[in-house]
């Protein structure tokens, strides 16, 4: 860890670290995917999803932006690379084959409810961790995704 001013102990600064690089992972995951479903979506309602999904997709990287800062300002390092995504990310891998628009929104808005949780818990295990800053960071970034969890299931609420 690099040395800072900030009051958090190092253990805890060093706990939380490693919570918030899991997440970013998580999230990066998430915002590729998003961006995977705006690439290739098809169908009749592929404008609308086209511009849902990269709406989602910039969404979610002001998340990764957030999640990454604040590891950054307690000392750590964010590690955000492909490989180590790879490696962390604990969402289920997005299925490449998909084309129509109701799968598209069906494995994105599991993706976002999926990160959504790990947000969830993340606000108590940071708080557990008397981190409340880092716990408001998460809750903010659990908001979110659950305003955009809440826009793509809505597609899936109603008959086309």
């Amino acid at each position: 860890m690099h040395a800072t001013r900030n009051d958090l102990p190092a253990g805890t600064r060093e706990k939380v670290i490693s919570l918030l690089n899991q997440n970013l992972a998580d999230t990066i995951d998430l915002g590729l995917q998003a961006k995977q479903a705006h690439w290739n979506v098809k169908g009749p309602s592929f404008i609308a999803l086209h511009e849902l999904f990269d709406k989602a997709a910039e969404v979610v990287e002001d998340g990764i932006d957030e999640l990454a800062e604040r590891i950054t300002a307690l000392g750590g390092i964010a590690d955000g690379t492909l490989q180590t995504v790879a490696k962390r990310s604990r969402l289920a891998p997005y299925p490449t084959d998909i084309v129509k628009g109701r799968d598209h929104v069906a494995k994105l808005a599991d993706a976002i409810a999926a990160v959504g949780k790990s947000a969830r818990a993340a606000i108590d295990e940071s708080d557990k961790l008397g981190d409340k800053d880092t716990a408001d960071l998460f809750t903010g970034i659990s908001r979110e995704l659950d305003k955009q969890l809440w826009f793509v299931e809505a597609h899936l609420q109603a008959a086309e």
